[in-house]
């Protein structure tokens, strides 16, 4: 009963992993598809796909990273904030996710200050 057990369990284990991996591999092709739409106008097309894909895998930095810039374009910049903040607290090191949310952040504050005057 024991050796059941404890198959039961490496078998549950080995599963994580690719379960993990399959996610990702879905969240990186919502989010290429995501890109291609973009790239062709349709960026409400391209938002879909980015919060699908951070649906799919939450940990996935870039995936919150485009979704930021897709709300960006939609005017919705405080879910684009919100993203930014996810993306960059999974990945803080990435310069590009930093980037684009100190470009943000220069642009969204400098509107508020124009509208505040």
């Amino acid at each position: 009963m024991l050796f059941r057990a404890f198959a039961f369990t490496a078998a549950l284990l080995a599963f994580v992993p690719a379960a993990h991996a399959d996610a990702r591999s879905d969240a990186k092709a919502q989010v290429e598809f995501g890109i291609k739409v973009a790239q062709n106008g349709l960026w409400k097309e391209a938002t879909y796909r980015w919060e699908k894909a951070t649906q799919l895998d939450p940990s996935y930095a870039e995936a919150w990273n485009n979704l930021a810039i897709g709300y960006e374009y939609e005017g919705r910049f405080d879910d684009a904030e919100s993203a930014y903040h996810r993306a960059l607290k999974l990945d803080p090191k990435n310069t590009l996710i930093r980037q684009n949310y100190d470009l943000f952040k220069e642009i969204n504050d400098r509107t508020k200050r124009r509208r505040d005057r």
